[in-house]
């Protein structure tokens, strides 16, 4: 269910995938390893009953969805702008510690990884022993830092990153647009939901 997870499209793969064939595979690299850490830390709140804060506290869900859609939507507006460079000129790259908590901010504020920790919560019983449950955190960072690792090797394939710079504007374009349009939709689910 984890790698049926990772592998739909959402701000974690578009943020992994766009470092790499942008030319900074080390940026690619270090946010996959946020994401990493950031599984790993929703993994070890629902071992830990984090699954039962959310239901206690609604309004912790509420924050969480306002916090990641104002980020998706600020990760928007800073791919849009970097198009501004050509692409002779790539967008600077970040630092290791930069592309690392753009990765673990990514995680912590998404969503879908609340949605997932929820049924991952649902999903271990109640009686399963805590060695099971630290077993099942520890596949799901290693299942994420797998995922990662590959999407960040994969788009820094030089033929992909041709690919990428032959069409890096609309990439880029698209690239924002989508999270933009994931921050808007969070931020309008919250509204719903209050």
């Amino acid at each position: 269910m984890h790698i049926a997870a990772l592998a739909s499209p959402g701000a974690n793969m578009l943020l992994v995938s766009q470092m790499a064939a942008s030319g900074h595979s080390d940026n690619a690299r270090f946010a996959g390893l946020g994401i990493s850490l950031g599984a790993g830390l929703w993994a070890t709140l629902v071992v830990l009953g984090g699954g039962v804060a959310f239901q206690t506290f609604p309004a912790l869900r509420l924050v969480l969805q306002i916090v990641g859609g104002l980020y998706l939507i600020y990760l928007a507006a800073r791919v849009w702008r970097s198009e501004q460079a050509t692409a002779d000129q790539p967008p600077p790259a970040v630092s290791r510690a930069t592309a690392f908590r753009l990765g673990l901010l990514a995680t912590a504020t998404n969503p879908k990884a609340a949605l997932f920790y929820g049924v991952f919560a649902a999903m271990l019983p109640a009686e399963a022993p805590q060695s099971v449950r630290w077993v099942a955190v520890a596949i799901i960072v290693i299942n994420a830092t797998l995922w990662y690792m590959g999407l960040a090797w994969f788009f820094s394939r030089q033929r992909v990153r041709a690919a990428y710079a032959d069409a890096s504007t609309l990439a880029s374009r698209i690239t924002a647009i989508l999270f933009g349009a994931f921050g808007v939709g969070l931020l309008l689910s919250a509204a719903r939901m209050h």
